[in-house]
């Protein structure tokens, strides 16, 4: 019977689907454009959850592209789901 080879690691994988990052997947580490490393991507991800958070300048250039951004009106009772 062949003996064990002793240069063989044996890998306990202690990283499981609920320890990944909720927003790029990452388990053992972010991707790039993760909002928790890129500020960018951190912007715009807070400026879509609240709109409140838009610099003044974006505000302009948005309005001077004809964007309104604001609260979803939606959000709550919206006619047009109805």
């Amino acid at each position: 019977m062949p003996e064990p080879n002793p240069t063989i690691w044996y890998v306990s994988n202690r990283y499981h689907e609920k320890a990944a990052c909720q927003h790029c997947g990452g388990i053992i580490r972010h991707e790039n454009w993760c909002i928790t490393l890129d500020p960018t991507v951190s912007y715009a991800y807070e400026i879509v959850a609240d709109p409140s958070k838009l610099s003044a300048g974006d505000a302009i250039i948005l309005h001077s592209l004809g964007a309104i951004w604001g609260p979803n009106p939606c959000a709550g009772q919206c006619a047009a789901k109805k």
